[in-house]
């Protein structure tokens, strides 16, 4: 045989190999993904039991601290330390870094008709009202599926003047308010629409009108007084405060082409948080333990648990914000997870292309490939069906998106109402809210759909892994061993070439 035709040789076996590496299915076979390596052996060690024992140890935590983890309190803080000490011990790089933030000490939240008087709690970014508080007639926004949603829903009344009673859900708080601020009400009482009070929550940017939150209880008795005369009175100041965020990072990997997971470590005040946030966190540190802190990737993997997201992102702006530009360059892209084991659980992924045309419009681009990446587990690995879900601004994606880095996650749904047809398709009760504990006292170890925890774990882990080896389709960076299998490729195909042109003398 002469050098030449062993050249020839090589080169042929080399092609006929790459070809072998390309998997054809046979025609009837199952769909099914084929993932890194890495993907696969995380999601297996990524148990229900592993992500369980977090949220009862979150549980024990509020319990030992007057029932809840709310940023601020002692129950936060241990939170923190829980976390990060469990990082330590996996050989994560770990920082808990400050930030400030403020909060709004309440001075009157007030709503007054006749000599009854009830409790309604100012929402952050509300304006205030003057000292004795506004007047109005009290106008009920009729209640459906998206009350105060549209413009509609105040046509038939005349609001000028008024004080607007809308229920919650179907929407943003911000939307309803200004709505019913366009129709010409001077303030707005938002109606819970769980049992509890209404705390906690945000207009989510600067209001137009004061705006303030009742109880589903007073909200029901004061929808029975509509047309009377109300007074709101909504005042309150500032103070400054300090908290921590979490976050972790793996010692291997390109540091430059980071894979950045998140998640809100802080409760609300009026309850413990397990499914918001627990779920979330416990489903992420279970992931970032398993993975641990020196795992053979192309990329580096960090983790985020924030602080104050329920008092409007603030732990994740602040974080985000910080960074120079070229240090958020480095953020290949970001993974939220914010509620993954809702009791009447729906499996919402975030609507990064906008292929649903709900209204938010898409995300930095890359987001819609992200979003495929937890449909296509999803679907193909736990046959479940997939819903998009708008970035409405609620959760810590908002910085990350608002600086241009591509994004997408999970969610299990909040207070919106689970309708029959996702019942069809999830099980689950029809005409009750995702989560009816929702940022209430009964937020506890009860309040958890493990099934839906166990498979947004894995979809968490499945997805987290396949872009520690690889972000190509999101950014173009594909992983080491593509790069180099893609060299060897071409060098064996321009030996080939080579040696074809050589024959081609000899014959000619």
């Amino acid at each position: 045989m002469s050098a030449r035709s062993g050249i020839r040789r090589v080169a042929v076996l080399a092609a006929s190999a790459s070809l072998a590496l390309i998997a054809v299915p046979a025609a009837d076979a199952a769909p099914a993904l084929d993932g890194p390596a890495l993907a696969k052996k995380l999601t297996k060690d990524v148990t229900v039991d592993g992500v369980n024992r977090h949220l009862i140890a979150l549980q024990r935590i509020a319990d030992r601290n007057n029932g809840t983890r709310a940023v601020g309190t002692p129950g936060f803080e241990a939170s923190v330390d829980y976390v990060a000490g469990k990082l330590r011990g996996a050989g994560f790089d770990v920082s808990t870094p400050e930030f400030t933030y403020q909060v709004q000490v309440t001075d009157a939240a007030v709503a007054k008709v006749g000599t009854t008087t009830y409790e309604n709690i100012p929402l952050t970014f509300s304006p205030q009202t003057p000292v004795g508080g506004v007047t109005g007639t009290l106008r009920a926004v009729p209640e459906d599926a998206t009350p105060g949603c549209e413009a509609e829903d105040f046509a038939g009344q005349d609001f000028t003047g008024s004080i607007a009673l809308i229920r919650r859900g179907g929407c943003t708080f911000d939307l309803k308010h200004r709505n019913a601020a366009a129709a010409g009400a001077i303030a707005v009482v938002i109606a819970n629409n769980v049992d509890g009070k209404l705390s906690g929550v945000t207009l989510g940017q600067p209001g137009v009108v004061p705006t303030g939150g009742v109880s589903k209880a007073d909200g029901t008795t004061l929808f029975g007084k509509a047309g009377q005369s109300i007074t709101v009175d909504l005042r309150f100041h500032q103070q400054d405060k300090v908290a921590r965020n979490v976050i972790a990072q793996t010692r291997t990997g390109r540091k430059d082409n980071v894979v950045f997971s998140g998640a809100h470590l802080d409760s609300v005040e009026a309850g413990p948080g397990i499914n918001d946030n627990g779920s979330g966190s416990a489903g992420l540190l279970e992931t970032a333990l398993q993975l641990g802190g020196s795992p053979k990737v192309n990329n580096a993997v960090r983790f985020g648990w924030w602080g104050a997201e329920e008092l409007g992102l603030l732990g994740s702006t602040a974080y985000v914000k910080s960074l120079t530009f070229e240090q958020q360059l480095d953020i290949a892209l970001y993974l939220n997870f914010d509620m993954i084991g809702s009791p009447n659980a729906a499996y919402f992924a975030y609507d990064g292309d906008d292929s649903d045309a709900t209204g938010a419009g898409p995300g930095p681009y890359g987001s819609g490939q992200i979003e495929k990446a937890f449909v296509d587990y999803l679907t193909l690995e736990k046959k479940v069906q997939v819903e998009g879900t708008d970035f409405t601004g609620r959760s810590d994606y908002g910085e990350f998106i608002a600086q241009g880095i591509p994004a997408g996650g999970l969610f299990t749904g909040a207070e919106q109402i689970k309708t029959p047809a996702q019942v069809l398709k999830w099980g689950g009760t029809a005409g009750v809210a995702y989560d009816k504990n929702y940022h209430g006292k009964g937020d506890n170890l009860g309040n958890i759909d493990r099934v839906a925890l166990d498979r947004n774990s894995d979809a968490l882990a499945w997805v987290t892994a396949s872009y520690a080896i690889s972000t190509e389709d999101v950014n173009g960076v594909p992983a080491r061993a593509s790069r180099v299998s893609a060299r060897i490729a071409a060098k064996s195909s321009k030996a080939f070439a080579t040696d074809a042109h050589h024959d081609h003398d000899v014959v000619s």
